[in-house]
């Protein structure tokens, strides 16, 4: 029985599920225009989106806003999926979803600079515009900063803060049917997003397994403890903890599928 866990005023263990093979099958329908269709693989994908918006549960925007945004998100990446492409829908609609919450988030919190700071960047931008209009050639920082009197630093941090915020999911190029981003542009060896959206299925899939279930599997592969240590902790034989522990994982790789 999965664990009731409420998210949004939503309970989650009540969320249909759905295999690769019939999410593709549900998509082509939506595709065709079967509003039945639509609303079952949206509410089945409703949990895609709960998963995500608790990464921003400490903003300070209501998170009911969040969802509803990131809800966006998800419509927008059913509706653009290519079903012929061998890709899990999964992988295609996290970072539109993430990209729709961090524009609403972007959009309604601006970011905050003092007024010395915001002194110093107007400053530069005039002092710039003296050099240039002194010379032929385009002032550079170096030349900036020694014109004021000031460190180098001082000049790149104080145009950085005025500069406006960007997402990695902002689009760079789009040519109908294509749509390369920020982040396309930008190498990561460390944080992949195969990484991450692995960590994002796993925490998901986590979710559905039983408090002991999890537990154990905490204990055992995050604090590296021993079975026995485990079983000591929890009150239960070790033969147990073996048991609940391969049940677990087997359950994980199933809901990872």
């Amino acid at each position: 029985m999965s664990a009731r866990v409420e998210i949004c005023g939503i309970n989650t263990s009540t969320l249909p599920k759905l295999s690769h093979k019939e999410s593709m099958e549900l998509l082509n329908r939506v595709h065709n225009g079967d509003e039945k269709a639509r609303e079952e693989f949206l509410m089945a994908n409703m949990r895609l989106v709960l998963s995500i918006v608790q990464r921003f549960g400490s903003k300070k925007e209501c998170v009911d806003d969040i969802f509803q945004v990131g809800f966006i998100g998800l419509i927008k990446a059913m509706e653009n999926f290519d079903t012929s492409l061998n890709l899990r829908f999964s992988t295609y609609a996290v970072p539109m979803i993430i990209g729709e919450i961090r524009r609403f988030l972007r959009d309604s919190n601006a970011v905050r600079v003092s007024r010395s700071i915001r002194d110093t960047a107007y400053r530069v931008l005039q002092t710039r515009q003296q050099l240039e209009a002194d010379s032929v050639s385009e002032a550079s920082l170096d030349d900036i900063a020694r014109a004021m009197n000031i460190p180098l630093s001082e000049v790149v941090y104080a145009m950085d803060a005025i500069s406006d915020p960007v997402s990695l999911f902002d689009p760079v190029y789009h040519d109908g049917n294509e749509t390369v981003m920020i982040m396309d542009q930008i190498s990561d060896v460390k944080n992949s997003d195969e990484k991450w959206l692995t960590g994002v299925s796993i925490s998901e899939a986590m979710r559905q397994l039983t408090e002991r279930e999890r537990k154990i599997l905490m204990l055992r592969f995050y604090e590296g403890k021993t079975q026995i240590e485990v079983s000591e902790e929890i009150g239960i034989s070790q033969a147990q903890v073996s048991r609940l522990e391969k049940n677990a994982i087997k359950e994980l790789k199933k809901s990872m599928d």
